[in-house]
């Protein structure tokens, strides 16, 4: 199954986080925690849900990673101060990998510059600023554009959960169907 990175940080949006991780992980995939600092332990905002960071996103690759999930929260706007998460979501995108973004999410592809001509979905919010990147801000419960799945809120979680499996199934179908090419 998918080694997806979980690019996070404090003040994160707790059931955006746990109940998406809760169904990647029940369905077979591998969660590695991103963040500023490896071994460092962040909170989220609402329920103080603490995740202990895996990895500095200074010192992984999106090759290391089959997908990228952003949950919301506030968590997205602090790590978009920093270069190294925007730099690693930027080639997260143009690998062409999933990206699964809920909520506040596409603040840091916002600041990646990496939404132009896409459709988006993200906390209203955001909506704005969505549009002056150069996306189209769609007002829907999930969105999938080429590898970016999106959703605006906790409320839109079911659907979320649902898109991400399915385009990480996707993924996995053409890595396999690509390595099976490789060996003829």
């Amino acid at each position: 199954m998918s080694r997806i990175a979980v690019l996070i940080t404090d003040m994160f949006e707790d059931v955006e986080y746990t109940e998406p991780a809760e169904a990647f992980r029940e369905t077979g995939h591998d969660l590695v925690h991103v963040g500023l600092s490896a071994g460092e332990t962040v909170h989220g905002k609402a329920d103080q849900t603490p995740v202990t960071i895996d990895r500095s996103v200074s010192d992984v690759s999106p090759d290391d990673f089959d997908a990228l999930f952003i949950p919301g929260g506030y968590s997205p706007d602090k790590l978009r101060a920093h270069e190294a998460p925007v730099e690693f979501v930027r080639r997260f995108v143009e690998s062409a990998k999933p990206v699964l973004s809920i909520c506040h999410a596409p603040q840091l592809m916002i600041t990646a510059q990496v939404l132009r001509g896409r459709k988006i979905a993200g906390w209203k919010s955001v909506a704005q600023d969505i549009r002056n990147a150069g996306a189209e801000y769609v007002d829907r419960e999930v969105v999938v554009d080429g590898n970016i799945v999106s959703s605006r809120q906790p409320d839109d979680i079911p659907a979320f959960i649902r898109a991400s499996l399915a385009k990480l199934e996707e993924a996995s179908g053409q890595e396999a169907r690509a390595a099976a090419a490789g060996q003829r």
